[in-house]
């Protein structure tokens, strides 16, 4: 007997949909609609939330199919033809309005789902304010609107704040036809609802917007400002209107100190700061943050030049409750910073360093430049010539000089030196005065550098002794951290679940093994182009960790036995990357494929050792593989490939070199051909 027949005789629709209508998971869902047609029929009927593109024929059919939607979502990005076998239609207005939302099926949506309580218009340029306008009459209900790249203008936003007063989530990024007319006029009609406010690119919204939004909006919790043209009278207006602030993202150049000291002193309930490309603000706001916003939980700051170690101490002392900090392009922040950090923030669950300059969790704060850089940074004028030669071994330097290398051969070699274009001429016992002195610099540079790395282990080893509950740990380009300081944050940082490494080159076995021994909880774990790091550091993180995803990218000392040893003690993988890898071979592939049969993508590129055999054995048992990258691997030939778009029934993209596909693969691979066959 087949047990869909007999629970389709005996249930009525009401009790499936019931059922249904306790499913939350979009891919359950999805699997349930294609049981039986009266399944996705009665699906179609619970669904509450639905993504699509434009299409015209879509949109018609929707209320007649989806009774019970609430959130719908239209990206003409998505958009596809009506007739996608067929070729386009000679009457282009016709093509295009099949495949772009009009004013008309925007009307034609407010009349079909009055009930509507989220609509995103992603990009719908074609979309204007007699649509807008028309579509707000019909859905008093709206809650939340998104109007990302839609040229509606002022009418339209008036009519929203009318109609909808309901509405507490609005986004007008790239809204290029707004002016602050329309905006005030919203926050005057749903300034009591409202709680969500984003604006990007909008080059006519200026401060007269913000102080409408602060004089209404009193309920507002989250604001994101992208623009050129808002000033310190605007966020002033907002932080003192806005009591309830809890989440503020900021990208305004022309915003100063005084602005974030409105924030600290009024927005008390501050949850999530984020600060863009500040170039006009110092230690003074993020002081005034630090004071006054004690349950800031997320700090993010992107190239902020003039913030140094006493505005990151100010945040660390006043906001405990700190969990996620990213620092990434502020230069002047370094290692004292992090023990701040470390010593106070006793729950921060996030760290993140992406920049090589700055430090978050690094302990270096500058790094020496070649020589050959430092004239383009330091942006020095012109060469150097000397005018006076001796008349021994001339020899002509035509190299890059930094600021101390000239104010050195001024001092040693005494010569007339003029500012005329050209290259340096300099005598030979000259030459060798500055070749000493360049041996001088460069041990006071490695004492130096010695000493960073000392300070460097000992900011790590604040954050590890004070923030117990860190969860991610980024670290990148931190040259100068080393196993002791992994070994301080391993036994420190018990509840790591994430961590990533990308070229730190002193990092070792030792710091990775450590890891493996007490974060039991890692799950993610990347360690890209880490010379040093072999096999013995991932037999140790095989035997402590369970991991989901591993990326050894690079790391040129990892070879079978320590990818052997993953497969066999972490099932669970679903991600792997090891490309790169010139001493990984068949057996490795071997035992992925016979203990990892949960793998979905798999990154193999630059693996010159494996071939058509471990590929074979590799997705024998990985049935549910769906991405395979293999470029550059000259062990692997088109029966290689044949064979992984054979074998894998769910397989997406398969990224190789074309003449590696064969006439047949193509035939068979049928929709990811587009994907299969890559020129390089």
């Amino acid at each position: 007997m087949r047990g869909h027949d007999w629970i389709n005789n005996s249930l009525p629709d009401e009790l499936i949909v019931e059922i249904f209508s306790h499913l939350h998971t979009k891919s359950i869902r999805d699997a349930c609609s294609l049981v039986c047609r009266r399944w996705f029929r009665l699906e179609r009927r619970t669904r509450a939330t639905l993504r699509i593109g434009a299409t015209r024929l879509f949109l018609d059919l929707l209320p007649t199919r989806f009774s019970s939607l609430r959130n719908l979502y239209i990206d003409e990005r998505l958009s596809i033809p009506l007739q996608p076998g067929r070729r386009r239609s000679a009457d282009k207005d016709s093509y295009f309005e099949s495949t772009c939302l009009t004013d008309t099926g925007l009307s034609s949506l407010g009349e079909g789902f009055p009930k509507l309580h989220r609509l995103g218009l992603i990009w719908c340029s074609n979309v204007s304010s007699d649509g807008l306008t028309s579509f707000a009459r019909k859905c008093s209900s709206l809650k939340a609107l998104d109007l990302q790249g839609c040229y509606v203008g002022d009418q339209g936003l008036a009519a929203v704040g009318q109609f909808c007063k309901h509405l507490e989530n609005l986004n007008l990024r790239f809204c290029e036809g707004l002016t602050d007319s329309g905006l005030v006029d919203l926050a005057v009609g749903v300034g009591k609802s409202l709680k969500s406010l984003g604006v990007a690119a909008c080059a006519k919204i200026t401060d007269i917007s913000m102080e409408a939004v602060g004089s209404n909006c009193c309920s507002l919790e989250t604001l994101s400002l992208d623009s050129e043209f808002i000033h310190n009278k605007g966020l002033l207006a907002v932080a003192q209107g806005c009591p309830v602030l809890k989440v503020l993202k900021l990208q305004c150049i022309n915003i100063t100190d005084d602005a974030l000291k409105a924030v600290g002193t009024s927005c008390l309930s501050l949850e999530l700061l984020a600060l863009y490309s500040f170039q006009r603000f110092t230690d003074k706001g993020l002081r005034a943050i630090g004071n006054g916003c004690k349950k800031l939980k997320n700090l993010t700051l992107i190239d902020c030049y003039f913030l140094s170690d006493k505005g990151l101490e100010a945040i660390a002392t006043g906001c405990k409750e700190l969990t996620h900090l990213e620092v990434n392009g502020c230069h002047n922040i370094g290692t004292l910073g992090i023990e701040y950090i470390g010593r106070s923030c006793q729950i921060l669950a996030h760290m993140i360093n992406d920049d090589p300059v700055s430090i978050l969790a690094t302990g270096i704060k500058v790094q020496i430049l070649p020589r050959a850089c430092l004239l383009l940074q330091l942006k020095l004028p012109t060469y150097y010539r000397c005018l006076e030669p001796c008349n021994s071994h001339v020899l002509l330097v035509n190299i890059f000089l930094s600021a101390y290398d000239i104010i050195f051969l001024l001092q040693t070699s005494h010569l007339n030196i003029s500012n005329k274009p050209g290259p340096v001429v300099l005598e030979s016992e000259a030459l060798e005065a500055i070749d000493t002195g360049f041996r001088r610099e460069g041990e006071r540079s490695r004492r130096k550098e010695r000493k960073r790395e000392e300070e460097s282990d000992v900011s790590l080893l604040e954050v590890g002794q004070g923030c117990k509950f860190l969860h991610v740990l980024h670290l990148v380009d931190c040259s100068s951290i080393g196993d002791d300081a992994m070994c301080s944050i391993a036994s420190g940082c018990r509840n790591l679940k994430k961590l990533h490494i990308r070229r730190c080159y002193k990092i070792g076995n030792k710091g990775i093994i450590a890891v493996g021994k007490h974060c039991t909880s890692l799950t993610d774990l990347s360690i890209r182009f880490c010379d040093k790091v072999g096999d013995g550091a991932l037999i140790a993180i095989a035997e402590g960790c369970s991991l989901r995803s591993l990326n050894v990218s690079g790391c040129h000392q990892i070879g079978d036995a320590g990818v052997i040893s993953i497969a066999r003690g972490c099932p669970q993988l679903s991600h792997v990357d090891v490309s790169v890898l010139q001493n990984l071979g068949d057996m490795a592939m071997a035992a992925l494929g016979e203990n990892c049969t949960l793998l979905k993508e798999i990154v193999l590129s630059h693996c010159r050792q494996i071939t058509d055999v471990g590929l074979t054995h590799l997705v024998k048992s990985c049935t549910m593989l769906e991405s395979c990258q293999m470029v550059y691997c000259s062990g692997i030939t088109s029966a290689g490939v044949a064979t992984v778009v054979a074998s894998c029934p769910n397989i997406k993209k398969v990224l190789v070199e074309k003449w590696k596909v064969s006439q047949r693969t193509k035939r068979r691979a049928g929709s990811i051909i587009a994907y299969l066959c890559v020129d390089l």
